[in-house]
């Protein structure tokens, strides 16, 4: 005779006791993107002019990070949230010294594009914004390739026009916001995958801080070729952008 068992009468409200609580298996994954490299790189393997508008950009950008999470890997992926990193455009005004000329900065086509792309970002489902300042020493600087034919005295200073000299700015915060967000991620356990875009080498302390807390840490560096000893440091490189037509040098 089989063996009876009483069924305790479930209560509203509460949970059946013996009842398994099934939780997802699938990887949460975390996507930080540095927006500056991101742009850079954008616009050397976008070229066509439909694709360089703010919402295209918005568009394309997340694309190309959703593409992580449905790469053919044997476990699943969820997506945490995709964190942009960038500074709002420059809002001061100051005088071309070859032409003499008032600029406005936050005018400029650059500044635009920027202020658009951020609106445009945060209309975007799981995309925080994470932006920093731009500082600038009130210094104009001439290019490299204009300085270099000045030293050579292939050129005067009187031969200088205008678009031979850039206002220097520097970004600030940025790349602290970046690694205290995987810092806080990894030890938070509020993910069990980062994927970094960027493409350069200062992210390394982050990533073996990650790493050493078992994070699956993958950088995409949209095709740009990396230094050979970064790979020690990462469990992966993967880039799901479109793969320029010809190979590039390091950007």
């Amino acid at each position: 005779m089989p063996l009876a068992v009483r069924v305790p009468t479930p209560i509203a409200g509460m949970p059946i006791p013996g009842a398994f609580c099934f939780r997802s298996l699938a990887m949460p994954t975390a996507i930080l993107v540095d927006g500056g490299f991101f742009i850079k790189r954008y616009r050397q393997i976008y070229t066509n002019t439909v694709d360089r508008s703010p919402q295209k950009v918005a568009k394309n950008l997340h694309e190309i990070c959703l593409k992580h999470l449905s790469s053919n890997q044997r476990k699943a992926r969820d997506l945490y949230r995709i964190f942009y990193y960038d500074c709002p455009p420059l809002g001061k005004k100051a005088h071309h010294p070859v032409t003499q000329r008032a600029i406005d900065f936050s005018k400029t086509e650059e500044a635009v594009f920027r202020t658009a792309l951020h609106s445009e970002l945060r209309k975007l489902r799981k995309v925080a914004l994470r932006l920093g300042r731009l500082s600038d020493s009130s210094n104009w600087q001439i290019k490299p390739e204009k300085l270099k034919e000045l030293v050579k005295k292939e050129i005067a200073v009187d031969d200088l026009q205008e678009n031979d000299l850039l206002y220097e700015v520097k970004q600030k915060g940025v790349d602290m916001k970046i690694g205290l967000d995987i810092a806080s991620l990894s030890y938070k356990r509020l993910v069990k995958q980062i994927v970094l875009i960027a493409g350069d080498s200062d992210f390394t302390p982050a990533a073996k801080l990650a790493r050493r807390e078992g994070i699956d840490f993958i950088l995409d560096p949209m095709w740009n070729p990396i230094n050979q000893d970064l790979h020690e440091h990462i469990d992966g490189l993967m880039s799901t952008c479109p793969q320029p037509k010809r190979t590039e040098k390091s950007q």
